[in-house]
């Protein structure tokens, strides 16, 4: 079988080709790609090309397949998996293998014939005897990439930790009730983790959101009211801290000048992380979720405050399968809905260059349907591109009639009339 996919040849080298897919071996699964969403992870993989953790030396000559956070349907099951899955299953992949021969490998960075920017791909052995490849009985595909970036935010919630006085227990995930600060957190991870925080059942007591960006804070305050928030029983805050004069004592004051017991720093910016750091409360936990592009990035950590405070670091670049299985569950029963994450929609033919320009396009996730072919094309901007486009007209109507959210009817809806690849 044929198959169009996105290829990473090395640094800046990333072409869309057609090429044959090998015959399916036994311990196989031979599926089609649905959805996927392109992940900032993506693009430090094309940028670094096989200096990369997770890339192979040699993918100048046996290039990969790119993309993780994809959803699809299982075609064909290789004898070995016959009683597990079956033909027209739909799945999503956890592509945190965690392999003891090679931690790193990982689908969308290391194999050649799976990974989410394709139309077909083949599953290997690794990914099933890894308890990898799940079932999704959702309805909206695009819900099944949210899966693999929700489950990175599950996963730093729970690799927090706290210890006991006295002892040298580590009590692992956040402190329920205590206080919390999202720091440079309304980019399409921190709506998640906002999100999550509201909705999951081990919640903070005291929610800060900060963001240097009044308009992005102005939509996650829209999407995550105060009042959703206090009913679930946290007194959530929205921050300018570039408005603000003193932005570490405005932080400060908001927590009564205890600090913060559970910080989580989304973006690779040295003063963000700082200022994480001084805001930490005894036994706070630091969470430095955004993963840099620099290997050589570093910030300042106070140790005086390690020693006597017993302040700490952890760092999380993803969660394991209990915490994609907890997402996809918390999808399905309505708990939490990171369709707020999306702001921009494509084709197959849209992942190259959005790939390559991801740190330069604003917004949120670029959610990328692989077997049609469009343009990435912000939600917002749908209505205009209407004016002309007679999809586009439809597809802004049933956007705007769901609060300006991506959604299942939009979706079917692209999936039936866009142009196929």
């Amino acid at each position: 079988m044929k198959t169009k996919a996105v290829r990473l040849y090395g640094k800046n080298d990333l072409r869309l080709e057609e090429f044959e897919l090998p015959s399916l071996c036994k311990d196989e699964i031979l599926a089609q790609i649905i959805s996927d969403s392109i992940c900032m992870s993506s693009y430090k993989a094309a940028m670094r090309g096989s200096d990369h953790k997770r890339v192979p030396n040699d993918v100048d000559k046996n290039p990969i397949i790119i993309g993780h956070e994809f959803c699809g349907i299982i075609l064909e099951v290789g004898e070995k998996w016959q009683r597990q899955f079956h033909p027209g299953m739909k799945f999503s992949i956890q592509p945190a293998l965690n392999l003891k021969y090679d931690p790193y490998v990982a689908p969308g960075y290391s194999f050649r014939y799976v990974g989410g920017s394709a139309t077909h791909i083949i599953i290997p052995n690794a990914v099933m005897e890894q308890g990898c490849l799940l079932e999704y009985k959702g309805d909206a595909y695009f819900y099944g990439s949210l899966s693999e970036p929700m489950s990175c935010i599950v996963g730093a919630f729970h690799a927090n930790y706290h210890t006991e006085g006295g002892s040298y227990v580590h009590n692992m995930g956040i402190v329920e009730g205590g206080n919390m600060a999202i720091l440079a957190g309304v980019g399409p991870m921190g709506l998640g983790a906002i999100d999550y925080a509201i909705n999951t059942e081990r919640k903070p007591g005291k929610l800060v959101v900060t963001d240097i960006d009044e308009a992005r804070l102005k939509r996650a305050a829209s999407l995550y009211t105060v009042d959703e928030a206090k009913k679930n029983g946290i007194e959530l805050i929205y921050l300018n801290t570039e408005s603000a004069s003193e932005p570490v004592e405005e932080l400060m004051d908001l927590s009564n000048g205890r600090g913060y017991d559970d910080v989580f720093v989304f973006a690779p910016v040295k003063q963000v992380v700082e200022h994480g750091d001084i805001i930490l409360a005894k036994d706070g936990c630091l969470n430095f979720f955004a993963g840099p592009t620099n290997p050589a990035f570093s910030a300042e950590f106070n140790f005086y405050n390690v020693h006597y405070n017993s302040t700490h670091v952890v760092g999380t670049s993803g969660g394991n399968t209990d915490d994609m299985i907890e997402s996809l569950k918390m999808m399905a029963d309505g708990e939490v809905n990171p369709a707020s994450m999306i702001t921009h929609v494509g084709g197959l033919d849209s992942v190259v260059d959005t790939t390559l320009n991801l740190p330069k396009i604003s917004g949120g996730k670029k959610l990328v349907y692989t077997n049609i072919s469009m343009e990435l094309t912000a939600i917002g901007e749908m209505r205009k591109k209407g004016e002309t486009d007679s999809m586009f007209k439809v597809l802004a109507d049933i956007v705007e009639a769901n609060n300006g959210l991506w959604n299942l009817e939009a979706e079917k809806y692209l999936l039936k009339h866009a142009t196929r690849i």
